[in-house]
């Protein structure tokens, strides 16, 4: 219920663009730009990274994924997760192997987190 409350309309003041580094998520255009040039996602993919956008740098489990983004609230579909968070990496032009903004925690879940600076 609260899931559906969160995402009705008319709830007050809109919801602001959320900005991780050069990666910002707006949920009012339910549009995403990395480093300034627009990505093209999916529904659920947006829901997704918005989800873990609006928790930067805390580690989001993939029940609490599955609850909250597909609204499956008993689990038993990581694997649901996980091919949605590699389509994800692989247009933020990362990889598991070599995150930037999506690192996986094993064993407890994902974390988004803006880059660290080289050197």
């Amino acid at each position: 219920a609260r899931a559906v409350l969160r995402r009705s309309p008319g709830r007050g003041t809109p919801e602001p663009a959320i900005v991780v580094g050069g990666l910002r998520v707006d949920p009012r255009s339910r549009q995403v730009t990395l480093d300034g040039t627009e990505v093209e996602l999916t529904p659920r993919e947006f829901d997704l990274l918005h989800h873990l956008a609006a928790h930067p740098g805390q580690v989001v489990t993939k029940r609490e994924l599955l609850t909250e983004v597909w609204q499956i609230p008993y689990g038993g579909a990581d694997k649901t997760v996980d091919v949605h968070l590699s389509w994800l990496r692989r247009k933020l032009g990362e990889s598991a192997q070599e995150p930037r903004y999506l690192h996986t925690v094993r064993g407890v879940g994902v974390r988004l987190e803006a880059p660290r600076a080289a050197g």
